[in-house]
């Protein structure tokens, strides 16, 4: 066997990055080391940052016209190969930056071996992963919006809907069907915000700032970056090939949207629960049990429930991952991607199928009514009606405690209470307090900006309706 190097330096890992090196890679390293089973996804942005990398160099006469109609022609091939699944991934090439460099020196020679000159694969796994994260933030965009519609049509169907509002999930007062889901188009339209100002910081390019320090090749930054649609380049360059804040401040936004998520996958699973019965779910998002013949349960609510927790520890993991590194690149930062890729695509699965089920869900109108109406929630009403006779609110409420507490002992609603019983309580309280004590009286009467009486519901509606049409 000769100990001359192979002629292709990517012929083996270790010829890959160095011929210091006197044996080889034991197997359970490589397999260790190895990133090429995950990355691979990457290989779009990969060949797109080389392409935009190589007609830079060939502006700048680094590499001659030859070797970009070379290189170019190769990457044709490679994306034909891969995108017919007949590109052959190998483990000892160990990422996709290195199978797809291989490929190409493979195709077109000496072109391809130019292609890394004034890039290391710090910079470019850096600028691959942008692109990459770039592209998915855009669909999610699209999804956000989706599930904000789902919401606002459900709610455009039930602004004269009365149900109960909890806090401390004790009944408080009357709100609206439309007016509690509305609240969660408030909470993803945060989140969209939160993503715009995420792909605004995303959309740097470190490319160029090679290993750490730069490089002495006459490279032309900006234009690569115009060409890649960044907004900018990295400014820094031992910041550019380190920093993961971007992926960071992602995993930040998704978990944040997905305990918006699981907020609502609890109320879905609660509401169709016997002891609410407010909802159904179309059979199509509910399973049944294998000894228990009448139950539906609603899995895909709870299923999005528990994958909030699976984005959140994402998040931990990557913040955790970056607290002990010191500049530049380590290793530890392959470690980046699998849980990067992982939240991107449970929160994309979980707004698509959660908007698809909200599109599902009918109302039982009654059931909300009724539990309104048990739990005194228009007892705040008799206090601010007797505060526009002149009370203080805080005798008011003393007077209404006292009147609830009656109803309580009687078993009956305060609109059930006798004008004259009321009237011990306070001698202001007239006729006119039972238009107010009514479910349909409270909801007309909440009709500050954002509050939930239904006039003020469609407006909202159609605020919304016109920023998402866009």
């Amino acid at each position: 066997m000769s100990n001359h190097p192979s002629q292709d330096p990517l012929a083996n890992k270790q010829q890959a990055w160095s011929a210091l090196f006197t044996e080889p890679m034991s197997e359970l390293v490589k397999r260790y080391t190895a990133s090429v089973g995950f990355d691979q996804r990457l290989w779009r942005a990969d060949i797109a940052g080389s392409l935009a990398h190589a007609t830079m160099l060939a502006a700048q006469g680094v590499i001659s016209a030859q070797d970009m109609a070379d290189i170019r022609r190769g990457m044709t091939q490679i994306t034909e190969e891969i995108e017919s699944g007949r590109f052959e991934w190998k483990l000892e090439l160990e990422d996709v930056h290195l199978n797809i460099e291989a490929r190409l020196t493979a195709l077109v020679g000496d072109a391809g071996k130019r292609l890394h000159t004034g890039r290391s694969r710090n910079d470019q796994v850096a600028t691959d992963v942008r692109l990459w994260l770039r592209d998915e933030i855009d669909k999610l965009v699209a999804l956000l919006a989706e599930m904000q519609r789902a919401l606002v049509a459900l709610a455009d169907a039930h602004t004269e809907t009365v149900m109960p509002g909890f806090t401390h999930m004790q009944v408080a007062q009357p709100v609206s069907f439309a007016h509690h889901l509305l609240a969660y188009v408030e909470m993803f339209a945060r989140d969209a915000e939160r993503l715009a100002d995420v792909r605004r910081r995303t959309n740097r390019l470190p490319l160029g700032a090679a290993a750490l320090a730069g490089t002495s090749y006459p490279l032309d930054r900006e234009a690569v970056a115009r060409a890649l649609g960044f907004d900018g380049v990295c400014h820094n360059s031992l910041d550019a090939v380190s920093d993961r804040d971007f992926a960071l401040e992602f995993s930040a936004f998704a978990a944040i949207a997905m305990v918006h998520v699981s907020r609502l996958a609890e109320e879905i699973v609660l509401w169709m629960s016997q002891n609410f019965g407010f909802i159904d779910l179309a059979d199509r998002y509910c399973t049944g049990s294998s000894i228990m013949p009448q139950k539906r349960n609603p899995d895909v609510a709870e299923l999005a429930r528990g994958k909030s927790g699976r984005v959140v520890g994402h998040l931990m993991g990557l913040i955790t991952l970056m607290k002990g590194q010191p500049l530049a690149y380590n290793k530890d930062n392959q470690e980046d991607k699998e849980p990067l890729f992982d939240t991107v695509d449970t929160l994309a699965d979980t707004l698509r199928i959660m908007a698809e089920m909200v599109g599902g869900i009918s109302v039982k109108k009654d059931a909300m009514e009724r539990a309104a109406l048990r739990g005194y929630a228009t007892a705040t009403d008799l206090a601010d009606y007797l505060v526009q006779k002149g009370l203080a609110f805080r005798d008011a409420h003393e007077a209404v405690a006292h009147a609830v507490k009656v109803a309580l002992q009687q078993g009956v609603d305060l609109s059930a209470l006798p004008l004259a019983t009321l009237q011990g309580f306070h001698p202001a309280i007239g006729e006119d307090v039972y238009a107010v004590l009514t479910l349909r009286g409270s909801l007309d009467s909440r009709a500050s900006l954002g509050g939930t009486a239904p006039a003020q519901v469609r407006a909202q509606i159609a605020r919304h309706r016109a920023r998402l049409a866009g």
